[in-house]
């Protein structure tokens, strides 16, 4: 079992190493041909902070482990929301763009309901997954277009994280080709070492690939995202910060989940269990970030809490439910009150603030 763990642990770290190559490789070689750093920040970063899910899904998913691929694409959304905003807001309270209230928060929700319709009938098949990438391209699309509109203060967020640092040379180009390369082959090793020890772990420990896909995968495969919206937060960066996690759960889903569904064979089978908690889960996650989002445009401290607690709930019910715990009637009962009355409260705040604003407009 030792060695199960330090081959997981060498698994997430050298795919972190890995995505941190290929997003410095592919940032610097991105602007050294003039691509804006905000389009840069959109698609390479978002597409790189991602990468170590993307290893991981189809690394599992041609192997035939559908239940690790579909666990660490919503385990990671449940965890990018309900963990990074939440503690992200703990660290320092975010300010929420218009954009990400009116339009990237609501994709979000609608992707994540799409997902659930596709897998209602038990299988995320070829089909599906081209849907989901044809989501994808429509939405990297739509998202290049809206940053030609962004206010002049958002593209300066993105110039100081993203802009150039470095000379635009033949040597630095072949450097950054070479961070590109040894990146991918690190996400390659990484993905091959996490997903063989995963599969080892979830044996030793009698629970299935899924919840160890829910759980540990999911959140050592979201440490890159964990790290860019904590130190953007920090550095007041509030769009890139929360941009990060609401983009990497779109990507997750259209990208990520999409080409693990046409590189499985025959498919992922969804469980009953993930049609009946998981999923619906993943939507509620995405559904209360519109009236958190919505209430003064920001994510206070308070509602940083409230995500964090979700999550730890979230957490300790899938334990318990691997388990087989006895507490696991009375962990529904509880689930069944704390989750519904805070999330109407958040509505009702969220009905206020509108309101509010409406009569200061006129």
């Amino acid at each position: 079992m030792t060695t199960t763990i330090l081959l997981f642990l060498a698994g997430l770290i050298t795919l972190i190493l890995g995505a941190d190559l290929l997003v410095r490789g592919a940032s610097r070689l991105a602007a050294a041909f003039g691509v804006s750093p905000l389009v840069i920040g959109l698609t390479i970063v978002a597409i790189g902070t991602a990468s170590p899910e993307i290893a991981v899904s189809l690394q599992a998913a041609a192997a035939g482990q559908g239940d690790l691929t579909l666990g660490n694409v919503l385990g990671s959304n449940i965890f990018n929301i309900l963990f990074i905003l939440g503690v992200t807001a703990i660290v320092a309270p975010v300010v929420i763009a218009e954009q990400l209230i009116r339009k990237d928060a609501p994709i979000m929700l609608g992707i994540s309901l799409l997902t659930l319709v596709l897998a209602i009938d038990g299988n995320l098949g070829w089909f599906d997954g081209v849907i989901l990438l044809i989501g994808m391209i429509s939405y990297i699309v739509f998202a290049l277009r809206q940053s030609k509109e962004e206010s002049k203060a958002v593209q300066a967020e993105y110039a100081q994280e993203f802009a150039p640092k470095e000379p635009h040379t033949a040597r630095n180009t072949i450097t950054n080709i070479g961070f590109i390369l040894v990146g991918l082959g690190l996400l390659v090793l990484g993905s091959n070492w996490l997903v063989e020890s995963a599969s080892q772990i979830a044996k030793s420990l009698g629970v299935s690939e899924l919840v160890i896909g829910l759980t540990i995968v999911a959140a050592g495969t979201s440490l890159p995202e964990v790290a860019t919206s904590v130190i953007a937060a920090l550095k007041k960066e509030s769009d890139i910060a929360v941009g990060n996690a609401v983009g990497s759960n779109i990507f997750n889903l259209l990208g990520v989940l999409g080409l693990g569904a046409v590189v499985a064979p025959g498919g992922i089978a969804v469980a009953e269990r993930v049609l009946q908690f998981d999923l619906p889960v993943m939507l509620f996650v995405a559904l209360v970030s519109l009236p958190i989002f919505y209430v003064d445009s920001r994510i206070s401290r308070l509602d940083g809490g409230l995500l964090l607690s979700y999550y730890v709930i979230y957490v300790v019910y899938i334990i318990m439910r691997a388990a087989e715990s006895p507490a696991i009637s009375a962990m529904s009962v509880f689930m069944s009150i704390f989750i519904p009355l805070t999330f109407s409260l958040l509505v009702i705040a969220a009905y206020r603030s509108m309101r509010a604003r409406k009569n200061e407009n006129g």
